[in-house]
């Protein structure tokens, strides 16, 4: 766990010199130069379910619930493509998940003026309530793909980018050991 933990804060410290860069960068292509790099967070709802049998993730079989979830992250726009990363954290409010936490790296692609297709992948912690306050977390890789719509591309707003988008994705854990569809808003800084 803490070779996991060094390789993360290793990938988090690796963007800070390309998001100096890219605020940096003159904008030769007419994209301002502070557009490229983007902070932002965000809050989805939504359910997983692993499982119906003990996995090597030693996950109990039948193991669901609904989840809250925040993230934090930074992309780096790079004309049609865009890289980042972020961090996560989750609430189980019905079910067997406690808490859930995690980060992983992105890549998207741009659809329309300021939508994104994007796929990720990371590694995540998973808490049950069936294991007590002190029981052990659960983790491996995950991996999921999904769309951040701007209401820019719906006509819903005028201009090229907005501040707000609808997230929603898909991910699962592990060899793909559950399925984890959420919903939210996410804003840009």
């Amino acid at each position: 766990m803490m070779k996991t933990l060094l390789l993360a804060a290793l990938g988090a410290a690796s963007l800070i010199p390309a998001a100096a860069y890219a605020q940096n960068d003159g904008g030769d292509d007419g994209v301002p130069s502070n557009s490229r790099f983007q902070l932002y967070a965000g809050v989805m709802g939504g359910y997983e379910d692993f499982d119906s049998e003990r996995n090597n993730l030693g996950i109990p079989g039948s193991t669901e619930g609904g989840i809250v979830e925040g993230v934090v992250g930074a992309n780096i726009d790079l004309g049609p493509l865009t890289v980042g990363g972020e961090g996560s954290v989750a609430k189980g409010f019905t079910g067997d998940i406690d808490w859930e936490y995690g980060a992983a790296g992105r890549v998207g692609i741009r659809a329309g003026k300021d939508s994104m297709i994007f796929g990720k992948v990371g590694y995540r912690w998973v808490n049950l309530d069936s294991q007590g306050v002190n029981g052990r977390d659960h983790d491996g890789m995950t991996y999921g793909a999904g769309l951040e719509l701007s209401p820019v591309d719906f006509g819903m707003q005028e201009g090229d980018n907005s501040n707000i988008r609808l997230r929603m994705q898909v991910d699962t854990m592990g060899n793909f050991r559950s399925i984890r569809p959420m919903a939210g808003l996410v804003a840009k800084f």
